[in-house]
Formats: structure tokens, sequence, C-alpha cells
């Protein structure tokens, strides 16, 4: 351990230093071998992301798990690796083509997809680069990427299987369409919000009847041109004369028929509804039930097409205007009502969802559902909070299939090749040769070739990919019996967010039951989302989310990392504010003085170990034991923001402004230094060694630096794989006696500050034990940290003395000794003079209306409180005047 140490720590300097010999030395490099493993699976973050501070949350937990498990002797692995993100990343190339003046539509799939593959080379490993800033200890040379060769192949492979066991099929149903995407987007990929609207109540002429009108109505009016029925509930009279009759649709006078259906609500509008098959799902299975026409009026990006007949080319929120002014011109408008209701938002876009009919790819899966709804009702998978489950029952119990394809180019492109471009003729293959073979079996036409199979030109939803990850990172998928599957599989914990429970968590729990015949992981643990200190979640357009690399700058990783966990509770969303990571970088500023203090100290061959000194031994040894017994407790919750403040309030108040005050040598300015026993500073280090090692997990870079200089360490050596400590016995009833003599020395120190006794004058004291019981083993504690000369042991109160009691023990002080007490009353009576004129100068104040009315409301209160604090303070000095009285 040296003495010359600088005087303040440069986080940037030891955390590239550190991350480099980690990666020079491959500590983070998993194999299989004899010993348990531990493995984790990063939640690929998007290859179009950038570090945020959700993933600084999320990737900060799993580190600190992973880090925890090596150093407890596993063969831990965390796999890193990236999402292709179909949607996100084909809208980012497609942005920057058109900035470049080129149009998607006008190259070839292949051409675009090469511009894809620049983008993704260029901007695709951005974030995991910037994870290595945060202390990521990721296999970086397990790093996988959801369209990388052998993924690919796992992914058709799936796709394939899945299809020839009946589960995927092709149909013609009710999609969400994302026209700005111009893709499909499943169920869970649409965001609901209250938007504001308005409710148009339109009149549709009866046939044959001069001025008789039914009412709707629609908050859509632009959908009417796609009207082929109005329907009423059987059941309300009001409208039992209309059934039968034909009403006319306005503008287009397209004749549709007046039904009677149970769904309709007569609670809503008029208790008419229009039926529009094509622009609604609940309006589709209302026409199938009555065998209604479909009239589809919009293109792929929503503006109106050629059936619409009117308004062509227009888009749907243009062409709602128009039509409002011509049902205005037509009469046929009755009223206009605001009304705010839930549109449905693509998650990824943002547009509004249009419910489009289509020919798709679903895979059906309340098969797959039922294992994995069963695994987690039964706590073989568990679920951190617990209360998740019911979300999760309630959506796996209400599953419906998935659709899994989208119309675009970038992403596993679909294995299904249709004959000579028959869309109903399909053979469905892992690749082109095997295509043919099954085209040629099917059709028994030997004359078929490669040309005349023509491949679907949609790829498969993201998550149909992801849903794979812990099988597919190790191969499993093509290769099922390999090394790391077998060993690595099932992995440990899944950290993740709560919003993607649907999304990802339940998929990968149906693919580990179908492909593996057991759970993908152990544990799930949600975080909650990152919020500001007014509770808004962080977003670029409130402009609240800060930069993760320039806090990381500013504070280091360490300091950022214990800024982010501090306040995470599991599940529950977390206010971040700056003063959390400025907290960090203090404590690994207060670890590092602490640790410069006793380099410092300078071993005497010839001095005993005082008997104070093995008091504090042995009562920190006791209170270190206790933490980590509690800690690892905590562990086994994932409660690692209690873990994280646990040890923080060990180093910082247990260790350093206790254990280390007790220890402290005395300046010997003759032999210029502080001079301790060697059993002493090696105790000392063995207890600085135990703390980096439990603080290691949340605060790789410091814990390494001081643990590398406490001893003397061989090249390659590091924290990383140091023996997390382990909790030995422990003595409560000795950890609870400090307790106590801890507020004893915390009174006395306040007793000598009320007093103004000076810092240096030792004190007499006298102790009587309540109960008739005394322990005096820390009284060498009291004399030296309270600066006690003698303590007695008295059966008595001494009259007039100055006492506190802690539990049973009571202890007195006669101040007459120490001060003058005339003197002593003269000062503490000006002060009070001097606090009655101040308080009575605020009352003024307060009791003037004027001020009280018209002062801003901050000023006002901020007297109320100097009023509150004055009266407090009088208080106080009042009854020590009185019991100095007393003693003279």
């Amino acid at each position: 351990m040296t003495e010359q140490l600088p005087k303040n720590i440069d986080p940037e300097q030891i955390e590239s230093k550190w991350y480099n010999y980690w990666l020079e030395n491959k500590l983070f490099h998993s194999t299989p071998d004899n010993r348990k493993p531990y493995t984790i699976v990063i939640p690929p973050p998007n290859v179009t992301g950038v570090l945020h501070m959700g993933h600084v949350l999320n990737n900060t937990i799993q580190d600190i798990l992973v880090r925890r498990a090596r150093m407890l002797g596993y063969n831990a692995l965390w796999v890193p690796g990236t999402d292709h993100a179909s949607i996100a990343t084909e809208a980012k190339v497609v942005k920057k083509l058109k900035s470049q003046g080129i149009d998607k539509h006008q190259l070839s799939r292949e051409e675009f997809l090469e511009h894809a593959w620049e983008w993704t080379r260029e901007h695709g490993g951005i974030i995991l680069k910037q994870l290595r800033k945060l202390g990521a200890s990721c296999d970086w040379d397990r790093t996988n990427f959801t369209l990388d060769e052998h993924y690919y192949q796992s992914v058709i492979k799936v796709f394939v299987d899945l299809f020839n066991k009946g589960l995927i099929y092709r149909g013609y149903r009710m999609v969400n369409w994302d026209p700005e995407a111009k893709t499909t987007i499943s169920d869970e990929e649409v965001i609901y919000k209250e938007d504001p609207g308005h409710l148009f109540y339109v009149k549709y002429p009866i046939k044959g009847e001069k001025d008789k009108f039914i009412i709707i109505a629609t908050t859509r009016p632009e959908t009417i041109l796609a009207d082929t029925a109005i329907a009423v509930n059987p059941n309300d009279p009001r409208f039992s004369d209309f059934v039968g009759k034909t009403a006319i649709v306005p503008l287009v006078n397209r004749e549709i028929p007046i039904i009677a259906d149970d769904y309709v609500d007569p609670e809503f509008g008029t208790g008419a509804l229009k039926i529009t098959p094509a622009h609604d799902p609940n309006d589709y299975e209302i026409g199938l039930r009555h065998n209604l026409p479909i009239i589809d009026i919009f293109n792929e990006d929503a503006t109106l097409n050629e059936k619409a007949q009117f308004f062509v080319g227009k888009d749907r929120d243009e062409a709602r205007e128009l039509m409002v002014e011509e049902l205005k011109k037509l009469g046929l408008l009755d009223k206009i009502e605001d009304y705010t209701h839930k549109v449905g938002h693509s998650e990824r876009t943002d547009a509004v969802v249009e419910p489009r009919l289509s020919k798709q790819w679903f895979l059906k899966m309340k098969s797959l559902a039922k294992p994995a709804l069963k695994a987690v009702m039964e706590n073989e998978i568990r679920f951190v909070p617990e209360h998740f489950k019911n979300t999760y029952r309630h959506w796996m119990e209400n599953i419906r299939d998935w659709n899994i394809s989208r119309q675009l180019w970038w992403g596993h492109r679909i294995p299904a090749y249709y004959i000579r471009g028959d869309e109903d003729n399909f053979v469905v293959a892992e690749n082109i040769d095997q295509a043919l073979k099954l085209a040629i079996e099917k059709t028994g036409d030997q004359s078929l070739t490669k040309e005349d199979l023509v491949q679907d030109p949609d790829v498969l939803d993201t998550w149909f990919s992801s849903w794979l990850w812990p099988i597919a990172v190790f191969d499993g998928i093509r290769y099922p019996d390999n090394p790391d599957i077998n060993y690595y599989y099932p992995t440990s914990v899944l950290v993740t967010g709560h919003d993607i429970l649907f999304f990802w968590v339940a998929r990968m729990i149906m693919a580990g039951y179908h492909y593996r015949g057991t759970y993908p992981f152990k544990d799930v643990y949600f975080t909650g989302l990152v919020r500001d200190s007014l509770g808004r979640k962080m977003s670029k357009s409130l402009g609240n989310s800060p930069e993760p690399l320039e806090l990381i700058k500013k504070y280091g990783a360490d300091g950022v990392r214990f800024g982010i966990l501090s306040c995470s509770p599991a599940g529950g969303d977390l206010l971040y504010s700056d003063d959390l990571p400025e907290q960090g970088r203090n404590f690994v500023n207060k670890i590092w003085n602490a640790f410069r203090l006793i380099s410092m100290w300078k071993v005497d061959e010839n001095l005993e170990q005082p008997q104070i000194n093995k008091i504090a031994i042995n009562w920190f040894n006791n209170k270190l034991n206790q933490i980590i017994d509690y800690t690892d407790k905590l562990f086994s919750n994932y409660k690692l923001a209690e873990v994280l403040m646990t040890l923080y309030n060990l180093f910082w108040n247990e260790f350093a402004s206790w254990y280390l005050e007790i220890i402290k040598p005395k300046y010997d300015k003759q032999r210029d230094g502080a001079f301790i026993d060697k059993a002493t500073l090696e105790q000392t280090k063995i207890f600085f060694d135990k703390l980096m090692r439990l603080l290691h997990p949340f605060m790789p870079f410091i814990t390494e630096e001081i643990w590398q200089l406490l001893y003397p360490r061989k090249n390659g050596e590091s924290i990383v794989y140091a023996e997390y400590p382990k909790a030995e016995k422990f003595d409560l009833k000795l950890i609870e006696h400090f307790e106590d003599i801890k507020k004893a020395i915390s009174s006395l120190r306040a007793l000598r500050k009320d007093y103004n006794l000076k810092t240096n004058q030792p004190l007499n004291i006298k102790v009587r034990a309540i109960d008739g019981n005394y322990d005096n083993y820390f009284e060498p504690v009291i004399k030296k940290l309270a600066i006690v000369e003698n303590i007695e042991l008295v059966e008595q109160k001494p009259s007039g003395a100055k006492t506190f009691i802690v539990k049973t023990t009571e202890y007195s002080i006669e101040l007459g000794d120490l001060i003058d007490l005339k003197e002593e009353l003269k000062k503490l009576e000006e002060q009070l003079e001097h606090q009655k004129r101040f308080l009575s100068s605020v009352e003024k104040k307060l009791n003037n209306p004027n001020f009280v009315n018209k002062a801003p409301e901050n000023v006002v209160q901020r007297e109320r409180e100097k009023q509150q604090s004055a009266k407090a303070r009088i208080e106080a000095l009042e009854q020590q005047i009185n019991e100095l009285k007393a003693s003279l």
C-alpha cells in the first residue's frame, strides 16, 4: 500500500484504465466448465438506439447481479446484443435516403437492404460501446445481432416448424395498420390515448319515404363513403319500424339495409350504428354475420382511393373536414358535439392506427400460452414484484392470434414461396432449394424451376425474432444439443421493463416451453420507469432527460450507477435528479479519502495493540458480518437499492465515522507521522478489502482501484473474481450495545456544544445503571471519542448535574467544575434577550395585514419559519437558564 496517493481521484482515468484491463485479461469471458452457471441475456436494445436513462438503470442492475455472481464462484455470463428493429430502422434508412433525394420505392429490395446494412454498420454498435462506459461486464465475444446469419436461420427454422405444426396460417383478417410506416402492427403495439374530437350526428334518408331519416352518430364521417348497412338493437322500440327498410348513404347515394344486431348499444349516440366492415373490427364481425359487402376506401398511407368516389387522394383528416362541409350543404348534418375518445396510435410512429382488412400471417397462441401461464401462476418462474402476475394472467387468458407479418424489407423475410405468383398456392421452406423440392412434390410438375417461385415480400414482426433470444444466442434452435445451450440454458434472471411484459417476456416464456420444455429464466426482475423530480416520464420532447454520457463525464460511472440505483424500487418508477449521482460522486470521494487516511499511517513494530483497538475491531467485525447476512437476504429478493444504501451507511457511518475514528492514531510531530500497531493496520486493511468486495458490484471502478492498491497484486488479478464476503457468526447484543454507546457519545458531544465547553477539555462523568446492570466494555471508546477522563459508577444521580439517559443507563456531568456558572448564566440571558427581540420583530411583520396580504407567499412563509425557530430557541435557552440557576 503506497503512501503517496493523489488528493483527488480522476474517475475518467481509472474507468479507462480498469475497463481496458478487464478486456485485455478477458475477465468477462465465459465458457462451459464444471462450475454452476449464472446467465443473463441482455434485453437487446434497438440497433438504432443510443444510451438513455432507462438503459442506464436496466444495465446497471444486470451488471450488479452478474458481477456478484462471479464473485460468488458462479461461471457468470452476460450475453450482449442488439435487435434489428424492423420498423424503427427502416424508418431511419428511409429518412436518410429521402434527405439524399432517393425514394425507397425507386430502389430494388436488394439495393435498399444495402443501404440498411450500411446504416447498421455505421450506427449499430454505438449503444454497446456506450454500455462499456457504464462499466457493463458483458462477454463481448458473444455479442449477437438478430440479423446475424445463425440467428436469421434460427428464426426461419422456427417459422417453418410452426407452420408444419399447423400453428402458423395465412388469413384475411382485420389488422392494425400504421399508415406512416405502411405496415401492420400487433395489438400490443397500439397505444390508446384520450384524444379530443367530435361526435357528428348524420341523417340518412329512408328510401321511398320523403323527409324521413334515421340519424347516426359517428366520430369518423369520412368513412360514411364505405358504409354498407345501418344497424340497430333488435330490442330498441325506437327503431322497430326501421328494420328491414333501406337507407341512402349521403353523397354516394348507395342503398344499404337497416339491420338488427345485438352488438348495438342503444345508449351510444342515437342508438343507430353505421356499419363499415372494411374500417372497423366490430363492424367487420357484424358484416360477417349479415353477409354484408366490404368497401375499402383507404390507400396504404390513409389517403382515400377511387372506391370512395369523393375526395380521392385526400388525407383522411382533410377528407373528414370536406365531408362535414358537404353534409352541411345537403342539410344532412343534424348537430356536432365535442367528444373525447380513446384512439389507437402506433407505438413506433405515433400515427393514428387504421383498422384494415388484409391477408396476413398469424400464429395461433392459445396452445402456446397454456404452459407459459401455468409456469408463472405456479411460481416455476418468479416475477419481482409479484403483482405483475395478475396482469400477465389477464393477458394470457385472453390471448389472441399474433399477426406476425410486416410490410417491410428490413428483417427476416417470410419463408413462403408462391408457385408462379399464385397467392393461394404456396409452400413454406427454409430456403429456395427446399421450396422447389416441396413445390414439385405438391404440384407434381417436374418442370418447375426456382424462377417459378416468388418469395413472400413481407418480413416477420421484430418480436418474432426476439422471442427466441435466450435460445438463439446459444444457437439452440439450429443445434438443440450443443454444449452452450445445455450449459447456460435456462438462464438465471431477466431484467426488463414491465412495459414489454407481453411483447417480449410472455412470448419468450412460450418459446422456452415449446422448444426447450422448460422456462427460459428462473426470475424476472421488472424495473420501473425513470421519471424526473416532478414525476414526468423522461423524454427528449420534454427536455427533461439528461444525457447519460455527460452525466458519466461529470460524476463518474460509479457516481451515476449509485445515483440511478439508489432511488430504484423493483417494479416501481423512480424519481431522478442530479442530486443522486452527485451523492454517488461524494461517496466515491469519501471512500478514496478513507483509503488515503489509512495509507498514510505508519507501522511501529514496537507498539502493542491497544485495548481500544481490539474493542473496535471486535465490534466492527460483528457489525460487518451482520450487514453481510442482512444484504444477502435483500439480494435474494432483488432489493438492490436497499442493499446499496445499507452498504453506503456501513462504510460512511460505521466504518469511516466510527471505526476509523476509534483506531486513528495521533500525529507524532517528533517522528513526523501517525504511527499505529501492525495488527490493527492489517485488520483495517482486511476490513477495507471486504468493504470493497461488497461494494464492487455496485461501484466497480473505485473498488478495483483500491483493491489493487491494498496489497501487491499479480498481473491479471482483479476484484472481478475476488471472493464475495461470506457472513460469519455475529454477536447481536454486542452490536446493540455499541448503538447505545454511540447515542451516549453523541449526547456528550451535544452537551459540550450547548454549554460552550472547550473541545479538548476532558470530562468526568458519572454513570448509574437504572436496572442494576452495567457493562463497561466500551468505556475506552467513550473516553477517546467524547474526551472523557474518568467514568465513575454511582448508585445515585448527583444533585444539580446535567443528565441524560440511554436505555437503562443514566449519564451525569457536574457542570459547576467546568464552567463559570454566573458567567455562563449571563451569556445565556443575553442570548435569550436577543432571541426575544428577534421574535418580536418577526411577529410585528406577521401581525401587519399589509405584509401578510401583499407579500409573496414564499416570503411570508419564511417569516413564519423564523418565528417557529425563534420560539424553539427561546424555550431551549430558558430551560438551560433554569437548570443553571438550580445549580447556583
